[in-house]
C-alpha cells in the first residue's frame, strides 16, 4: 500500500539546453568566488611575508580554520546526529494512519523526495554560520591554551587573576556553544519527530508522544538542565565582575546571597537534570514536569526573591558599613589594573602672592615653556613648508624632543606626505604610479617665533635643510599615503615617480625637463608584481584592470599597500591596542613612525570596567581627525609594546616595553618571535619614546573618583574631581599637554605630561597631574599634586574667565577682532612655578576672511599667576608684568621693535581725546591694511603704506598710560595670509 499522493516524486524535467546551463553557471559563479576568496588569502600572505611577519598569519590562519573545522564539525555531530536519531526511531506507520491532521503528512511526503538534499544543505549552513562563528573567537583560544600567571590572587575565591583573564572566556565560549548545539538539537528533533510521527497532535486529547520521541527529548532536556547546573556554578564566578552594588565587583548582596543561590541552584539542577534522565525509563510527563517546575520556581525564589530581600532589608538600610570591604576591594583592583597604584601624592600649598626674586629662582625653567600650539600650527606648516599643492600636513601636528642650542627641547614635528594630484590631473596613472610618496620632515621648536609670529623651523624646506643633518627624506608609508601604489623599477629604466619640485632650469636626465626630480622606489617594502599570476591576483583585489594592462609595470615593480602606520601595526599585532596619536622622529638616518601600543583586558576582577574611547575622549580628538579607538569596554591596560614603522619602506618593529606584563607574556607565547626585547631599542630611538598620551588619558579620567583610596571617603564622593573642559572652546575635557617642566622639589627640568583636575561641581584648581614622559622606564610613578580644599587657586576655565575679562586684554583683542582679525587661544598649560601654579597661553591671530591661505601668527603670550595677568608680545614680558622683576630676553623669542616696553606703574594719559584718536587712527589703518589684501591681485603698495600708518598709530598708542597699567601695542607685522610684498621677511607663499 502506498500513500503518496497522485504524483508527488516526479521530478520535472527541463529542455536540455538549460539543464546544461544551470551547471555552467553554477561553475562559473563558483569560480569566481573562490578567485576572489583565493586573491585576498594569498594577497594577505604575501603582505604579511614582505613585513618579515608571516609567522603571525600562519597562526591565525591555522588556529581559524582549526576552529572552523571543530566547531562545525562537533555542530553537525550534535544536531545531525539527534536528526538522525529521530528519522531512525520513527514509528514504522506515518501520522494519516491514525487519522491525525494531514498538516503533518502533507510536509513529509513533499520533503522525503529530497530528504538527502534539505539534510546536506542545512549542515552545510549550520556548519557555515557555526564554523565563521567559532573561527572569530581564535583570540580567546590562543589566550586560554597560552595562559601566563599573574601570581596575583583574587580578594574572593583565592584564585590566580589567570583564571578570570584567561580561562574563564573560554570556558563561557566552550558553554554557549554547547548550549546552541543542544537547544538547535530539540528544535531539530522535535520537528523530524512530528514529520515521521513521533508527536501527534489530537484533540481532545492534546500531543501523544512514541516511547522513543519521549525519551530522546528527555535525554536531550536532561542534558540542557545539566549544562544549566554547569553555568549556575560558573556564574559563582563571574560575580567579580557584579554591577549590582556601590562598585564594580562583589558586594554584599552578591557574597552572602547571590553566591550561596548559585552553588544552590547548581545542585537543583543537577537532580532536575537527573529526573529528565529518568524519564527515559519511566514513561510518561510526571518527571519532566516536577523537574521543570521546581527549576523553575527554585530559580525565582532563591535566584531572585532571596537576593532582592537581603539587598533591600540587609543592604540598603546600612549600605556604607555593608558595602566598605567590597568597595576597599574595588578601589584596589582599579587602581592596580589602570597602573595608577603607584602615583604619588604631595600636598601642595599654592601661593598666589608675587615676588621679584621668583624670576631668577626660576630662570632656567622659562626658556622651556612651549608656546606653540600644535593643534592650530597645521595651516602654518601648511602655507609655509608645503611647497607644492599636492602635498600635505596633518591638522594636528606632532610634539617630540630636539636639541636646541646643545639643550633638548620641545619641537613641534610633522612630516611633508603626498596629498592628490592636482586638479585636472587625475587619473590612474598619476593617483598610483606618479604621485607615490610624500618629502621631508618639518621641526620647529617650541619656544621660538620670528619677529611675525611665525615658528623658526629648524629643519624645513625641499630639498631638506636643516639641523638634521642626512637622513632618507622619502615617506612611502604615512598617515595620509594613497590607498595603494606601484613602486620601482631596473636603475636604468624611466624614473616616473614625481621625487619633488625643483626650481630652475630642469635640464639633465632625471628632471626630464619638467622642473621636477624624479625617483624609482629602492627599498625593500612591498609586494614585488613583476609577474603576471601576481599581477591578476591584484587586479581582482583592487578590481583594477590596469595592474594588468599597463605598460610601466615590470619585473623590478613592487605594489605598497596598508601604508598607514597604526593600519600597518593593527595587522601584524592584532593582539594589541593602539594609540590613536602615532608621531614621526627622524631615528638612525630614517624617518620612523613611532605608535604605543597597549594589551588590554575586561576580565580583571573587582575593577571598574570603561569604555575606552569614553576614557581617552577630549577636545583635541573631537575637533580633528584623529582615528577613533576602539569602543569596547576595558578594566585592565598596559603600555606593553613600543612599535615603529619605516616611513621609507614600511618595516614594522615591535618591541616588548613592559616585560613583565602577563597579557603581553601569554600573546609572546602564541606568536613567538614577534616582539623583539626592550633591549634591542636603540639610544637614539629611546631618546623619542614618550609616555603615551591615551594611556595618560584614561588613567587621569580613573583617577578623578580612584584619587580616593578609602572606603568610607569614596562612598561619600564627595572629593571627587573631573577634567575640566577645554577653556579655549568650552567644549569636551582639555586634552593633557606635553611640555618640558620642572616639578616642585627637583633641581633639573623634565619633558612631561601634565593635566588637571577640578572639583566635581566647581571650578577651582583641585589638583594638577604630571609623569616623567621622557620614557626612561616602561611605567614611571604619576605625581599629583593635590591642593587644600580650604585653598580657591583658579581652575583652567576660571583662569580664562580672568584673561578675557582684563580690560587690558580684552580692549586690544576687541581691537584685533573689529579688524576683520579672528582671536585664537592656544593651549592653555599650567605649570608648577614659584611655589605656586603658573598658567600660560599663547594668543594667535589670524584673517577672519574665509580664504584657502589664511593660517595663524603667534601675537601674544598671557600669563597669570594668583590673581595677576601678563599680556605681553613675549613671555618674558609677561611675566614680568606679572612679577616685577626683570627677565633677559632669552634666544628663543625674538619680539618685534616696538614690543619691548617696561612694566610697571606708569602716568596716566593727560587727554582722553589723545587715547580715542590713537585707537580711531589705528582701526583705520588696520581696516585699510585688510582692504588691500583682500583685493586681487592684493594691493601690496597700499597694504604698506597702511602698515606705516598702523605702527604709527600703534606707537602713540602704547606712549599712553591708563590707571597702573600698560597697555601692550600689537605687533605692526602683517596677519593676513597671501604672499608678503616685496623685501618682506616671511618666506614666499607656495606655489602649485
Amino acid at each position: 500500500m502506498s500513500f503518496r499522493s497522485p504524483g508527488a516524486g516526479r521530478a520535472v524535467r527541463l529542455p536540455r539546453r538549460p539543464r546544461l546551463l544551470i551547471p555552467v553557471l553554477l561553475a562559473v559563479v563558483a569560480i569566481v568566488v573562490l578567485l576572489l576568496v583565493f586573491s585576498g588569502i594569498y594577497t594577505d600572505y604575501l603582505w604579511y611575508d614582505s613585513v618579515s611577519f608571516s609567522s603571525v598569519f600562519s597562526t591565525m590562519l591555522i588556529t581559524q580554520v582549526v576552529l572552523f573545522i571543530v566547531g562545525a564539525a562537533l555542530m553537525i555531530a550534535i544536531v545531525g546526529g539527534n536528526m538522525v536519531l529521530a528519522h531512525r526511531t520513527r514509528p514504522m506507520f506515518g501520522p494519516g494512519m491514525f487519522g491525525a491532521p494531514q498538516g503533518a503528512d502533507r510536509y513529509r511526503v513533499a520533503l522525503d523526495p529530497h530528504r538527502r538534499l534539505v539534510f546536506l544543505v542545512g549542515m552545510g549552513v549550520l556548519a557555515l554560520f557555526t564554523g565563521s562563528s567559532t573561527a572569530g573567537l581564535w583570540k580567546t583560544w590562543l589566550q586560554f591554551v597560552n595562559r601566563t600567571p599573574f601570581n596575583q590572587k583574587d580578594a574572593q575565591f583565592g584564585l590566580d587573576l589567570s583564571f578570570f583573564v584567561f580561562t574563564m572566556p573560554f570556558l563561557r565560549m566552550l558553554l554557549n556553544f554547547l548550549f546552541t548545539a543542544v537547544v538547535l538539537s530539540i528544535i531539530a528533533a522535535v520537528i523530524v519527530h512530528y514529520l515521521y510521527g513521533g508527536f501527534r497532535i489530537s484533540s481532545p486529547g492534546g500531543v501523544h508522544a512514541t516511547r522513543a520521541a519521549r525519551g530522546h527529548l528527555s535525554v536531550l532536556l536532561g542534558v540542557f538542565v545539566l549544562l544549566k547546573a554547569a553555568a549556575y556554578w560558573l556564574d559563582r564566578y563571574s560575580l567579580v565582575f557584579s554591577d549590582r552594588g556601590k562598585t564594580f565587583g562583589a558586594s554584599y548582596t552578591d557574597v552572602h546571597a547571590v553566591l550561596p543561590a548559585k552553588g544552590i541552584l547548581a545542585v537543583i539542577s543537577l537532580i532536575c537534570a537527573l529526573i529528565f534522565f529518568a524519564g527515559v525509563i519511566r514513561p510518561g510527563g510526571m518527571f519532566p514536569g516536577v523537574a521543570f517546575g521546581l527549576l523553575v520556581l527554585s530559580a525565582v525564589l532563591i535566584g531572585t526573591v532571596y537576593p532582592s530581600l537581603v539587598e533591600q532589608f540587609q543592604v540598603k538600610p546600612n549600605q556604607q558599613s555593608k558595602e566598605q570591604a567590597y568597595i576597599q576591594r574595588n578601589i584596589d583592583a582599579t587602581r592596580k589594573a589602570y597602573g595608577v597604584n603607584t602615583a604619588k601624592v604631595t600636598e601642595y600649598s599654592a601661593k598666589t602672592d608675587t615676588d621679584a626674586s621668583v624670576l631668577q629662582t626660576e630662570a632656567s625653567a622659562i626658556p622651556g615653556m612651549r608656546l606653540l600650539d600644535p593643534s592650530l600650527l597645521s595651516p602654518t606648516f601648511q602655507q609655509k613648508q608645503q611647497i607644492k599643492g599636492y602635498y600635505q600636513f596633518p591638522e594636528q601636528l606632532d610634539i617630540d624632543r630636539y636639541p636646541v642650542d646643545g639643550k633638548p627641547r620641545d619641537t613641534v614635528v610633522a612630516v611633508r606626505e603626498i596629498g592628490r594630484p592636482p586638479d585636472g590631473q587625475r587619473n590612474w596613472i598619476n593617483d598610483h604610479l606618479v604621485y607615490t610618496h610624500g618629502f621631508g620632515f618639518v621641526a620647529a621648536p617650541g619656544n621660538k617665533v620670528d619677529s611675525s609670529g611665525l615658528p623658526e623651523f629648524s629643519e624645513r624646506d625641499i630639498p631638506p635643510v636643516g639641523d638634521l643633518g642626512d637622513y632618507e627624506p622619502r615617506v612611502y608609508f604615512g598617515e595620509n599615503s594613497p590607498d595603494y601604489s606601484i613602486v620601482g623599477g631596473p636603475t636604468t629604466g624611466k624614473k616616473i615617480e614625481l621625487d619633488y619640485p625643483q626650481q630652475g632650469q630642469a635640464g639633465d636626465a632625471q628632471q626630464n625637463n619638467t622642473g621636477q626630480v624624479n625617483n624609482t622606489y629602492e627599498g625593500k617594502g612591498g609586494v614585488s608584481v613583476g609577474n603576471f599570476f601576481r599581477r591578476l591576483l591584484y587586479a581582482v583585489k583592487y578590481g583594477e584592470t590596469n595592474l594588468l594592462l599597463n605598460s610601466n609595470i615590470n619585473a623590478e615593480s613592487r605594489i605598497l599597500y596598508n601604508r598607514e602606520p597604526v593600519q600597518r601595526i593593527q595587522q601584524v599585532a592584532p593582539f594589541l591596542t593602539l594609540d590613536r596619536d602615532p608621531y614621526p622622529a627622524v631615528v638612525g638616518g630614517r624617518i620612523v613612525w613611532i605608535v604605543d601600543a597597549y594589551t588590554t583586558s575586561d576580565s580583571y576582577p573587582y575593577s571598574e570596567r570603561k569604555s575606552l574611547e569614553s576614557l581617552t575622549t577630549d577636545v583635541q580628538s573631537s575637533r580633528l581627525g584623529v582615528p577613533q579607538v576602539p569602543r569596547d569596554e576595558i578594566n585592565y591596560i598596559r603600555n606593553s609594546v613600543k612599535a615603529t614603522v619605516d616611513a621609507y619602506d614600511g618595516t614594522v618593529t615591535l618591541y616588548a616595553w613592559d616585560e613583565s606584563d602577563p597579557v603581553l607574556k601569554t600573546w609572546e607565547k602564541a606568536f613567538g618571535g614577534v616582539v623583539k626585547p626592550a633591549s634591542q631599542i636603540s639610544e637614539e630611538l629611546r631618546a623619542h619614546l614618550r609616555y603615551p598620551a591615551d594611556l595618560f588619558k584614561a588613567q587621569r579620567e580613573i583617577l578623578t573618583s580612584y584619587h580616593v583610596t578609602d572606603a568610607n571617603a569614596f562612598f561619600g564622593g564627595q572629593d571627587f574631581w573631573k577634567v575640566p573642559e577645554d577653556p579655549a572652546t568650552g567644549k569636551s575635557k582639555q586634552p593633557p599637554y606635553y611640555v618640558t617642566m620642572k616639578m616642585p622639589g627637583s633641581d633639573t627640568e623634565r619633558f612631561s605630561l601634565t593635566t588637571t583636575f577640578v572639583p566635581n561641581q566647581r571650578q577651582n584648581m583641585a589638583a594638577f597631574m604630571a609623569v616623567d614622559a621622557t620614557a626612561a622606564t616602561p611605567n614611571p610613578p604619576l605625581e599629583i599634586l593635590q591642593l587644600p580644599s580650604t585653598t580657591a587657586i583658579q581652575g583652567p576655565p576660571q583662569a580664562q574667565n580672568l584673561f578675557e575679562s582684563n580690560t587690558t586684554v580684552s580692549t586690544e583683542l576687541n581691537l584685533l577682532r573689529g579688524g576683520g582679525t579672528d582671536v585664537l587661544y592656544g593651549n592653555l598649560l599650567t605649570l608648577p612655578f614659584g611655589n605656586g601654579l603658573l598658567y600660560v597661553e599663547p594668543v594667535y591671530i589670524q584673517p577672519r576672511a574665509e580664504t584657502s591661505g589664511k593660517y595663524p601668527t603667534l601675537r601674544r603670550v598671557l600669563v597669570l599667576y594668583g590673581e595677576k595677568v601678563g599680556f605681553g608680545p613675549t613671555l618674558s614680558n609677561a611675566l614680568e608684568q606679572v612679577f616685577g622683576g626683570t627677565v633677559a630676553t632669552p634666544p628663543e623669542q625674538t619680539p618685534d621693535e616696538t614690543a619691548n616696553q617696561p612694566p610697571g606703574q606708569v602716568t596716566p594719559p593727560e587727554s582722553s581725546s589723545a587715547l580715542t584718536s590713537a585707537l580711531d587712527r589705528a582701526q583705520q589703518a588696520y581696516d585699510a591694511s585688510q582692504k588691500a589684501l583682500s583685493s586681487n591681485p592684493p594691493d601690496w603698495k597700499a597694504y604698506g603704506d597702511a602698515q606705516t600708518s598702523l605702527k604709527k598709530a600703534l606707537d602713540d598708542l602704547a606712549k599712553l598710560k591708563t590707571g597702573a597699567s600698560q597697555t601692550p601695542a600689537p605687533s605692526a607685522s602683517p596677519s593676513a595670509s597671501g604672499s608678503p610684498p616685496a623685501g618682506a621677511t616671511a618666506s614666499p607663499a607656495p606655489s602649485g
